[in-house]
């Protein structure tokens, strides 16, 4: 069975929801899925799991969520080097639409270049923002889930279950139920 980890921080609990609800969709297809807060994750939990999920909320105007914040010395650290990540973001698009989802980017900033095998890019399509640090370089894609909890929660439950759906193909994990 494939170890999958998914660390999520938040201060709201609206990232954690998410986590969990990322967690029944894996379960629904025959997956656990390990949540944990970072606070509680280390570089040897990450360095163990065969697969990574990453949710990390972007607070006003492009801030890092405090506890990845602090955790990103120990993250550096961890041997990322052709792991198979995703990540997913919480953000307000309307209340913050130069900054949205910049956290999603900022995680990416610091995995991508450790060799990491990202997954999981998500479209921009039916989301109304200005500007995103998570924007791949064709900017029609975010580099992970965009979830907006404030202006567009009635789309997340059907976002997250496309993404797993997405996921799973990517993963290439095989539905086990």
């Amino acid at each position: 069975m494939t170890d999958i980890l998914l660390v999520f921080g938040t201060d709201t609990g609206n990232t954690e929801e998410a986590a969990e609800k990322i967690q029944e969709r894996f379960s629904e297809a025959g997956h656990f899925v390990e949540l944990m807060n970072v606070t509680d994750c280390s570089v040897d939990r990450i360095n163990e799991a065969d697969v990574c999920i990453f949710g990390i909320p972007t607070w006003d105007f492009g801030g890092i969520q405090g506890d990845w914040e602090d955790f990103e010395e120990e993250l550096e650290r961890a041997d990322l080097k052709g792991k198979l990540i995703a990540l997913y973001g919480l953000g307000d698009q309307f209340g913050y639409g130069d900054y949205f989802i910049d956290s999603v980017g900022w995680l990416h900033e610091i995995i991508e270049p450790m060799g990491a095998s990202i997954k999981g890019y998500w479209p921009t399509e039916g989301y109304d923002f200005t500007d995103s640090r998570a924007l791949s370089d064709c900017k029609t894609y975010f580099y992970g889930l965009a979830i907006d909890e404030d202006q567009q929660f009635e789309l997340s439950n059907d976002r997250i279950q496309n993404w797993v759906e997405q996921l799973l193909e990517e993963f290439q994990l095989q539905e086990a139920a």
